[in-house]
């Protein structure tokens, strides 16, 4: 965990200036925005488009560290806007209507345990995210996501394994994977506003 408040604010912007530009269908800009050496840090990342009402509008992103994270920011941004299969692409019409959130993440680690009944103690709510994985199948939900939700680590696991296309209990049943990360959370106040950082 090293960004300042500073550097999250320019995530955040960067993202904003990307979906935008290219919701718009503008230039999106170069690397000369992107030369600070904390963006050249790789780092998975993700950017999260919501409504006002905190209503999901698009999450894409890169779990692991495979590329520097302004470049990351600028990809999950697009790729939010209009890539998210689960939405249709953003209309400019809805840009002042959403808000921009970015979340860099920590190396993905494996979390070791010997029983189903034991795996609920290693997953802080509020501290950790989760990616599941089985043969043909993964799912990711940020740590932000079981706050917002209010999820048990229980409910945690099992909306994970839900958002793997797996059953709800497939961490008590199936032999899956499982890993858990942490996030540096940012996300606009307001549309283009000022800019706050989340899991404090």
């Amino acid at each position: 965990m090293t960004l300042t408040k500073e550097q999250g604010e320019e995530l955040v912007r960067l993202a904003r200036r990307t979906v935008d530009a290219f919701v718009r269908g503008e230039d999106i800009g170069t690397a000369e925005t992107r030369t600070e050496p904390f963006l050249q840090d790789e780092r998975g990342t993700f950017v999260t488009l919501k409504r006002l009402n905190g209503e999901l509008r698009g999450c894409i992103g890169f779990p692991y560290p495979v590329k520097q994270l302004g470049e990351a920011v600028v990809e999950a941004a697009m790729s939010a806007a209009a890539y998210d299969p689960r939405f249709p692409r953003v209309e400019p019409r809805e840009l002042d209507g959403i808000l921009v959130e970015v979340s860099a993440l920590t190396r993905p680690e494996k979390v070791e345990y010997s029983s189903h009944k034991d795996l609920p103690r290693h997953v802080r709510i509020g501290v950790d995210g989760l990616m599941v994985s089985a043969p043909g199948r993964s799912g990711l939900l940020l740590p932000q996501v079981a706050t917002e939700y209010d999820l048990s680590p229980e409910e945690f696991l099992s909306q994970t394994c839900l958002k793997a296309g797996l059953p709800g209990d497939a961490w008590i049943t199936g032999k899956i994977i499982v890993q858990r990360f942490q996030a540096e959370v940012f996300t606009e106040t307001s549309p283009r506003g000022k800019v706050k950082r989340e899991l404090d």
